[in-house]
């Protein structure tokens, strides 16, 4: 009884906020039933990968089939190259793409001419606002074999025209250094703002003492932006095994196949183009799986060595 009775006046307690704030849960209504429809609902499919679907029988009346998709891509003739292919472009992408948007935000953050700030940052800014499909017609484009702006510039110095993305070799080049061009300048943004809460009588203080730009940014602005970079280090871990679907299917080919194969592509030709939803389904649980234990991973080293954590 006196559980029941703490369950209503719970209840209770519950009742008379919301008619009190009833405002503020109106207005964050939208946001729950957002991701209640398209963060929570869809986790219903995950029962796929545990079955052999049919679409006659639905997800609940198909049979079940234990782990027998999983075992099926651990024994896949191509589930090395698939790992292989996409922990290659996230390592790629981590150790090339994450500390640069750092160096140019420390680099603009000294930047005195204002207008020629705002310049810099606006052309800086801008790709990122470029569509997927446009940016690959653009490295399509520039990389054509004969009339590619990179082959007339090697054409220029008398060397051979070379066809950038009929070679496997150059596929995670390309992709990871277009997506530094592209990102650069909107993932400094928030290292900028982040820059801007630095006390500046700590810079006054090494002015004092003789430092220099660069040993001021070393001793002055990197530790105080560590959590920032410590946080978003976090993030990134968790989306290693995530490489962008759009951008590697647009630049894939026949030819470039063997280095350009990921996990986001194989779900997506085994699950719609050859509509084999519950094995589709259960390789990309295991991504998701693998994403989650490197965030839970990062997390506990950040917090036992740096003393930051997300959670």
């Amino acid at each position: 009884m006196e559980i029941q009775k703490k369950k209503e006046s719970l209840g209770i307690r519950l009742w008379k906020n919301m008619k009190k704030n009833w405002i503020l849960y109106v207005m964050i209504a939208p946001v729950a039933v957002y991701y209640i429809v398209f963060a929570y609902t869809p986790m219903y499919g995950i029962l796929l990968a545990f079955k052999n679907y049919k679409v006659k029988l639905g997800i609940l009346g198909s049979p079940w089939v234990g782990l027998d998709h999983f075992q099926r891509f651990f024994s896949a003739y191509n589930f090395k190259q698939l790992i292989g292919n996409t922990v290659g472009i996230s390592v790629y992408s981590l150790i090339i793409g994450f500390p640069i948007p750092i160096v140019f935000a420390l680099m603009l953050n000294y930047l005195t001419h204002n207008r020629l700030k705002k310049v810099v940052q606006m052309v800086s800014y801008a790709p990122y606002f470029i569509s997927t499909v446009v940016i690959c017609g653009m490295i399509t484009i520039f990389m054509a074999p004969d009339t590619g702006i990179l082959n007339v510039i090697r054409g220029f110095f008398g060397l051979e025209s070379v066809n950038f993305l009929a070679k496997p070799e150059w596929f995670k080049s390309i992709y990871v250094w277009t997506g530094v061009w592209q990102g650069m300048g909107w993932s400094s943004i928030i290292y900028i703002s982040a820059l801007a809460g630095v006390d500046y009588e700590m810079h006054e203080a090494a002015i004092v003492d003789g430092a220099t730009k660069i040993q001021r940014m070393i001793h002055v602005d990197l530790p105080s932006i560590k959590p920032t970079i410590l946080m978003l280090l976090i993030l990134q871990m968790g989306s290693i095994m995530n490489v962008g679907f759009e951008k590697v299917y647009l630049l894939q080919n026949t030819l470039n196949k063997s280095a350009a194969s990921v996990i986001s592509t194989y779900v997506y030709e085994v699950g719609l183009i050859n509509s084999d939803y519950g094995y589709s389904t259960a390789v990309g649980l295991f991504n998701s799986l693998i994403n989650l234990g490197l965030v839970v991973a990062a997390n506990q080293l950040s917090k036992r060595f740096a003393g930051e954590s997300l959670f």
